[in-house]
């Protein structure tokens, strides 16, 4: 009757009640993704003061930080979530990434004291995302998990924009003679922090734990003893940690072209910065039908393969980059970068899902996250090195620079050598089965 069930499950289209709650969650945070990445930014800049590339590195430096804190938080989390509790866990990290994202409103901080908030904000969100994918072998079936990942960064893309659009709305259509720029960031910051909340709540209160392992006498000393043995697991793991490595080079360009994009475009380039931040939404916008026909796509093709033309997709969009000047190529950017960037992730972490063991997926997805948030620390360190570099050098490379932006080079030379990687992760045969018998070995 079970399998009957299951069967019955799998070959329905439609997203079940406790799905669609999960779904949820992506909607709730990627409305702060979102703003992070777009408004933020170049809020930060006004702080900290634009102008030769100056809010540029500060900003590239912040980034570094929160990636450098989830590189040592995250395994360690992923661990725990093993173990039962892990519900309790995933809300504690959103409520306080909640509470951070509406402190950030205060018109009181200076630059430092917002961009320590912010870090401790971005930090807890990466830290509830450990426990929320690690969800994803509970909630579905594993014929269904490319499916339902991809319906979550694609819901989760198109859900955001609706309290961006608001909060843009405050920020470039409210005159200055009704309300000041300072309080229409605090709404806006508001807005994204209720959003937020707001489908955080369903899946904290249905989720179940399905998979765990026993709790032990001495919790905290046995999670450094097992993050010690998940370690040599995944090195054991051959196909795991050779798709790490390519996942942490190619999602490098990902990350760094989505963190880094409005405060690159205004401060090196010039800009207009209503003209990014609509270009950015037009990225949201894509990238919501794409993750949804690409995760229809996975049903048909093998997805690897796909996974293969999305990190195509971003070489191509990385080497565009390099000779990216005036608005209209921004434009063309961000809606090519839609077009892979909610695929790449969702068949990212499905594929990945779908090669560890279930009920070490907690463990696993702790070490996932050191190789998506490392990524994240380097990409815009290089950037930021690239631009101090080329300010230094100056007028020496005058002539090189007014055709190639030579500051983003780091881009394309990591998704390309993520290409290269995962070309034979992609031959490697190792199943699920296999992960799962390597683990108890």
């Amino acid at each position: 009757m079970q399998e009957t069930t299951n069967a019955a499950t799998a070959a329905s289209k439609k997203l079940t009640p406790l799905e669609k709650k999960w779904v949820m969650y992506d909607v709730g945070n990627s409305a702060f993704v979102l703003f992070a990445s777009t408004i933020i930014p170049i809020y930060f800049g006004s702080l900290s003061g634009n102008g030769d590339g100056l809010a540029t590195i500060l900003w590239g430096a912040v980034s570094s930080i929160v990636a450098l804190i989830a590189l040592f938080i995250c395994p360690i989390f992923g661990t725990m979530a093993d173990f039962s509790g892990k519900r309790k866990f995933f809300f504690l990290f959103a409520l306080i990434g909640i509470c951070g994202c509406a402190l950030l409103s205060l018109p009181i901080l200076t630059p430092l004291l917002f961009a320590v908030l912010y870090i401790i904000t971005d930090s807890c969100l990466s830290s509830s995302c450990v426990f929320y994918d690690s969800m994803l072998s509970d909630i579905t079936t594993e014929d269904r998990l490319h499916n339902v990942s991809a319906n979550g960064y694609a819901w989760g893309y198109i859900g955001s924009c609706i309290p961006f659009i608001v909060c843009l709305g405050l920020v470039l259509g409210v005159p200055d003679s009704i309300m000041s720029m300072q309080w229409r960031m605090s709404l806006s910051f508001l807005i994204t922090a209720g959003w937020w909340l707001a489908f955080t709540l369903p899946i904290f209160k249905n989720y179940k734990q399905k998979h765990f392992l026993p709790k032990p006498e001495h919790p905290i000393k046995d999670t450094f003893i097992r993050l010690a043995q998940i370690y040599k697991e995944v090195k054991q793991n051959k196909k795991a940690f050779l798709f790490l490595i390519a996942f942490f080079l190619y999602i490098n360009g990902a990350y760094t072209i989505i963190k880094m994009a409005t405060v690159y475009g205004q401060d090196k380039l010039g800009l207009d910065t209503t003209m990014l931040l609509l270009a950015l939404l037009l990225t949201q916008i894509v990238a919501f039908p794409s993750a949804i026909i690409i995760g229809k796509l996975s049903k048909k093709f093998e997805d690897k393969h796909l996974i293969f033309v999305c990190i195509s997709g971003y070489v191509a969009v990385s080497l565009f980059a390099l000779f990216l000047k005036q608005q209209w190529q921004f434009w063309l950017l961000a809606f090519v970068v839609g077009m892979f960037q909610g695929g790449i992730q969702a068949l990212s972490r499905s594929y990945f899902t779908s090669i560890i063991p279930s009920n070490k997926s907690g463990e696993y997805f702790g070490i996932y996250d050191i190789f998506g948030k490392g990524a994240g620390c380097l990409g815009p360190v290089l950037v930021s090195g690239c631009v101090a570099i080329v300010n230094a050098l100056g007028e020496s490379l005058s002539a090189i620079t007014a055709i190639m932006n030579l500051d983003l080079i780091p881009i394309p030379l990591l998704t390309i050598a993520g290409l290269i990687v995962f070309f034979f992760v992609a031959k490697m045969p190792t199943t699920k089965e296999d992960a799962a018998e390597q683990s108890e070995k």
